[in-house]
């Protein structure tokens, strides 16, 4: 297995996460696998130590949950929690124990969230923000990438080093981007309100432009999405070209129906929503004449939703988990995404 399945299988432990009670339990059910993922051999005393003993100051034998070794020097400290344990009132203690060491790197865990820690601002002394930080049950392929640098076959620390400081600060303005584009400040409504307002900006004015920069933000990444998707779309209708044509034919011999733009541009967002769960491909429609379904794997007992788009009013249909469908209005094919949870929720009910 390579190591994106590798993390699926400690991703899937951690379903029965309940039943770990204990902190030693945590590490050999989900911390221990995992740095058998990245090659080490966890029970080569020379290569990873546990209980490693770091003095700290006039403070003797204090000791981290495990070192990782490499040419007799200590490189990864790795600081345990409980899985159920919020490792924000942690991350000092493995602050503490970096200092003292030789190692480059420190890692914070609960065996579900992992944070990776250098000396990137300040030599010898751990940064206050991990340059890399993820979730092990939704790790992203640009993680696994990371990830892959810190393997034993591909470990070096120079190399890791020279581009964590981009991969930092990426992190940080993401998550500011984020926070702006869900909740902007009057700092950021004001930088675009002053582009367009041909007057002085007052609060009045602030307040009224603040739902419109998020209306306005909403509306451009819904465009690049539909753009995108009708290009991926395209791409595979041309490559699939003999199959798709034959199963149109059956389609509009079978049900007559006509799927309309509105309709396939409706299958593009909910395609995007669903895109964070499971792979694209997984995703199909089927036309009717009074709905637009929306199945996974092209199985009708996997229904994800319907969209109600061709009369006075437009609807989506959702399904709870009996599969019990709840029509619901929406204005236009934007407010899909205020469904996105529980179409999210659906798909993970079919995963089980």
């Amino acid at each position: 297995m390579d190591l994106k399945d590798q993390i699926k299988v400690i991703a899937d432990r951690t379903k029965h996460k309940d039943q770990i009670q204990t902190e030693e339990a945590t590490k050999n059910a989900f911390v221990m696998p995992f740095l058998q993922s990245l090659g080490y051999d966890v029970f080569n005393p020379l290569e990873v130590v546990p209980e490693f003993i770091a003095d700290i100051g006039i403070k003797k034998g204090e000791k981290i949950d495990y070192a990782i070794f490499k040419d007799g020097n200590p490189t990864i400290l790795i600081e345990c929690k409980h899985w159920s344990q919020n490792l924000n009132i942690h991350d000092g203690q493995l602050l503490r124990y970096f200092h003292v060491s030789k190692a480059k790197f420190g890692i914070l865990t609960n065996g579900i969230v992992y944070r990776f820690y250098s000396d990137l601002v300040s030599p010898n002394k751990m940064d206050e923000k991990p340059f890399l930080e993820f979730n092990i049950t939704d790790v992203k392929d640009n993680q696994i990438e990371e990830l892959k640098k810190f393997h034993k076959t591909n470990f070096d620390a120079e190399s890791i080093v020279n581009t964590a400081s981009e991969l930092k600060f990426m992190n940080e303005l993401k998550h500011i981007l984020n926070q702006e584009l869900t909740n902007p400040t009057s700092e950021f409504v004001k930088h675009f309100a002053k582009q367009v307002y041909p007057s002085v900006v007052t609060a009045k004015v602030l307040e009224q432009f603040t739902e419109l920069t998020k209306k306005s933000i909403q509306q451009h990444i819904s465009d690049l999405i539909t753009e995108r998707l009708k290009t991926a779309l395209s791409k595979e209708d041309e490559k699939n070209s003999e199959v798709s044509i034959s199963t149109e034919k059956n389609l509009e011999d079978i049900s007559k129906v006509n799927t309309t733009e509105e309709e396939l541009e409706g299958f593009m967002i909910v395609k995007t929503i669903l895109r964070q769960k499971t792979a694209v491909n997984r995703v199909t429609f089927r036309d009717a004449q009074s709905y637009f379904a929306v199945f996974l794997d092209d199985n009708n007992r996997k229904p994800v939703c319907r969209l109600y788009l061709n009369g006075g009013k437009k609807f989506i249909g959702t399904f709870d988990e009996t599969k019990k469908e709840t029509k619901n209005e929406i204005k236009n094919l934007d407010e899909i995404f205020d469904y996105s949870e529980l179409l999210l929720k659906t798909i993970e009910a079919y995963e089980k």
